[in-house]
């Protein structure tokens, strides 16, 4: 009985230190999403100093044709990772990783000039709360997709670029349609998981006020970054910092 008693106690022992190993897990896996009048292809420089440091980062390049959507693709990237990770969302894509963060192997999530929604609240409602500088958003003929206008896009979205990169960015932005700007989103992830906000000081796509506000409400740990709208494009290596610290925090 003694015997049964103490290998009995020792699972336990090992059980729980299983379990605490998992808790205290290193997280490797990075997985960003882009904003909306943006693609993926912006975070180069941020992802190439992620992965110089060993990380494993990914670039999910959601169709923004509805907020569901954008989650599934999320959901659909996260679901190719080997083990937790933490999810990195610019602008619009704060949106997306508030729902799809509340996944159990998204370990944190990272706001970069990013909406943070409370359960109810869509992209619109927030923006209109405070709004930002003038952006020159047009609609496509057929009434169901945004964009920014390209003469415009450096001054609104990125004017601490090079003119070519952000004449790039203008390019090959990702037309956002109505539908996912309107959409209400659920139980925010923020609630229940540990959370990071840069605020772009001189943005002009969401208003800096709105920033602080969003992630004072979320109790993210707040970085301030002079630069515009495309802070992870003008200033990757002190977004790639604030990804690291929070990988090694969300971690501990």
């Amino acid at each position: 009985m003694k015997i049964r008693f103490l290998s009995i106690a020792a699972l336990g022992l090992a059980a729980s230190t299983f379990v605490f190993a998992v808790q205290a897990a290193e997280i490797k896996n990075i997985v960003i999403v882009h904003g909306a009048l943006a693609d993926g292809s912006g975070w180069r420089k941020t992802a190439d100093i992620l992965e110089k440091d060993g990380f494993n980062v990914t670039v999910v390049q959601e169709p923004i044709t509805s907020l569901a959507d954008d989650v599934a693709a999320t959901s659909r990237v996260l679901d190719l990772q080997n083990g937790p990770s933490l999810l990195v969302g610019h602008s619009y894509g704060g949106m997306v990783i508030t729902e799809a963060g509340n996944r159990p192997d998204v370990a944190g999530l990272v706001y970069v000039a990013a909406f943070q929604p409370d359960k109810g609240e869509s992209l619109i409602s927030l923006a209109s709360s405070k709004p930002a500088g003038s952006m020159n958003i047009r609609e496509t003929k057929d009434g169901q997709y945004l964009y920014l206008d390209p003469a415009t896009f450096a001054a609104d979205f990125a004017a601490d670029l090079p003119k070519d990169e952000a004449s790039f960015l203008a390019k090959s932005q990702v037309f956002a349609s109505k539908a996912a700007f309107t959409a209400k989103v659920g139980d925010p992830a923020w609630k229940a998981k540990k959370s990071w906000a840069i605020v772009a000081t001189h943005d002009r796509s969401i208003n800096p006020e709105l920033e602080r506000d969003m992630a004072k409400r979320a109790g993210s740990d707040v970085t301030e970054i002079e630069a515009s709208h495309a802070v992870f494009a003008s200033q990757p290596e002190k977004v790639a910092a604030v990804i690291e610290k929070a990988a090694k925090d969300a971690g501990k």
